[in-house]
């Protein structure tokens, strides 16, 4: 009798044993352990990534890069303003020689494109470079004052006078040559014209231009040398009776330079 109960007994426990072990190998197979939420979109939308802008079409640098300069200032397409060429600087403070002056030279062409453009603009500083240094005229001139008849009678004369032959030729007019009178070209020895020094000296030169479809001309009514290279000191008249500006025999054609004489 106590055996026959002990075996339904028995078999009950490993029974639920069985159970048990089955039950707890279902749990375990087929289904995920838990872990970090997944990384999918969020509900608002995707968020950017990292070291990217939110905006359409824009783009930050990632750290430690530089970005290009963007330059905001628009390129430049109208022409350069108009500037004097250099002649001979600084010359006019250095001794006086007896070089005759060339009309070859790079410093004669410069000085002639900078009274040109004085005369087309009407703008007698543009000549500046092309007129008789100051400083040179205080070494030339014996009398008083140099630099006040420097400033207030032969620079204020030429400006009177290219206003005058801005009138008269325009600033459409174009330069075609400038005709030196070599011929007529002497030195000025010192003592001569109140000078203590002494230069070259070339009168009547002639401005040939063309205008219109036409050739006219106009004289320089004095050039003097300084170092070697010409300069303008009178350009309408050496002496004139009122403050107003004169061309120097204007003409149709190239003129005639000259006459001889002066200093």
């Amino acid at each position: 009798m106590r055996l026959s109960r002990r075996v339904p007994l028995a078999a009950l426990i490993v029974a639920a044993l069985l159970t048990l072990v089955v039950a707890a190998s279902l749990t375990g197979c087929g289904a995920d352990p838990p872990g970090p939420p997944p990384s999918g979109p969020s509900p608002s939308g995707p968020s950017p990534p990292s070291g990217q802008a939110s905006g359409a079409g824009t783009r930050s640098q990632p750290a430690g890069s530089t970005a290009p300069a963007v330059s905001a200032t628009p390129r430049a397409t109208h022409a350069a303003a108009p500037s004097s060429r250099p002649v001979a600087p600084g010359a006019g403070a250095l001794p006086q020689t007896r070089a005759l002056p060339r009309t070859t030279s790079v410093a004669f062409r410069n000085a002639i494109d900078d009274l040109w453009l004085a005369v087309t603009t009407g703008n007698p500083r543009f000549g500046l470079p092309a007129f008789f240094p100051e400083a040179a005229y205080k070494q030339v001139k014996a009398i008083p004052y140099p630099a006040a008849d420097w400033q207030y009678r032969l620079w204020y004369d030429f400006g009177l006078d290219v206003r005058a032959a801005h009138r008269l030729a325009g600033p459409e007019a174009r330069l075609v040559r400038v005709i030196t009178p070599a011929a007529y070209t002497v030195w000025v020895p010192p003592g001569a014209c109140y000078n203590s020094v002494g230069y070259w000296h070339a009168p009547g030169a002639r401005v040939v231009y063309r205008v219109h479809g036409q050739e006219r001309s106009f004289g320089i009514a004095s050039l003097i040398s300084w170092r070697g290279v010409w300069y303008v000191v009178h350009l309408g008249a050496v002496t004139r009776g009122a403050a107003t500006g004169i061309v120097d025999a204007p003409a149709a054609g190239p003129g005639v330079p000259g006459p001889p004489g002066g200093c």
